[in-house]
């Protein structure tokens, strides 16, 4: 069979000369179709991510894509955890010009630079953020927190139970309908941060109370977050950066921190 002339002929001889890679993935071709998926996302936003389009913008048939990728949802979460990877990188740069010891301002920090990435790159925070998965189902607890934007805000979270006291968190403030939910969340956080830390978080820095405390202020910063992404807010807000500090202020004012 006659191979396509020119850049694509060149795109299809290294697409089949890797087909038979152990990763095929991770293969510079696999880089390739990812980038290329990226483009599209930014263009035309997730439903123009299809594998024929991604095909054309290549110069090969889409086939061929199916020796990389399984489907086209395997595709989308190998890019899922692309944008993960980079969204990571751009926070740990923010948190290496902090001091080491100042736990609460690295938190911010990455609230702060979580905002700041979703507002310029709302195609990316839709697919990453609001998209569902098919291998994270919702009533996993800390369901994408292996991922590397998911490590880096455990890890900031972490060190801000380390090492301030949080006042007024009772275990009293969780329904009881939710306890076992919780408990389970709070099991999974404890094991998450043994791996990420030198010494075992203490189970009283992160009580019941706490962990539910937890969830309830991560919904309040990503949906504050999601409705400014999507322009969803109520009202206009003319300083939308004045409204996001608030928030992060109010929730430090409410367990005894210092300012943000």
């Amino acid at each position: 069979m006659a191979c396509p002339a020119g850049t694509a002929g060149h795109r299809y001889v290294q697409v089949m000369s890797e087909a038979n890679g152990p990763d095929r993935t991770e293969t510079a071709t696999g880089s390739l179709i990812r980038r290329a998926a990226h483009s599209l996302l930014v263009e035309h936003g997730v439903g123009g991510v299809t594998l024929r389009a991604i095909a054309r913008k290549l110069g090969i048939t889409a086939p061929a894509l199916y020796r990389y990728y399984s489907s086209h949802s395997a595709l989308l979460d190998h890019l899922r955890r692309d944008i993960s990877t980079d969204l990571a990188a751009e926070l740990s740069e923010d948190i290496a010009q902090l001091p080491d010891d100042d736990g609460l301002a690295q938190f911010f920090a990455v609230c702060r630079g979580f905002r700041r990435w979703a507002l310029a790159h709302p195609r990316e925070f839709a697919l990453v953020f609001a998209s569902p998965t098919d291998d994270a189902p919702p009533a996993a607890p800390l369901a994408g927190a292996t991922e590397p934007f998911g490590r880096v805000f455990i890890s900031s979270v972490g060190r801000v139970l380390a090492n301030h006291e949080l006042a007024g968190v009772s275990d009293d403030v969780v329904p009881a309908a939710l306890r076992q939910d919780v408990a389970t969340f709070q099991a999974a956080m404890l094991e998450m941060l043994a791996t990420q830390q030198d010494t075992p978080m203490a189970e009283h820095r992160l009580s019941l109370g706490v962990a539910y405390l937890m969830v309830q202020y991560w919904t309040r910063i990503y949906g504050h977050v999601t409705l400014e992404v999507f322009g969803n807010f109520p009202m206009p807000v003319s300083q939308p950066d004045v409204l996001f500090n608030a928030m992060l202020a109010d929730l430090a004012h409410e367990v005894g921190l210092g300012p943000v």
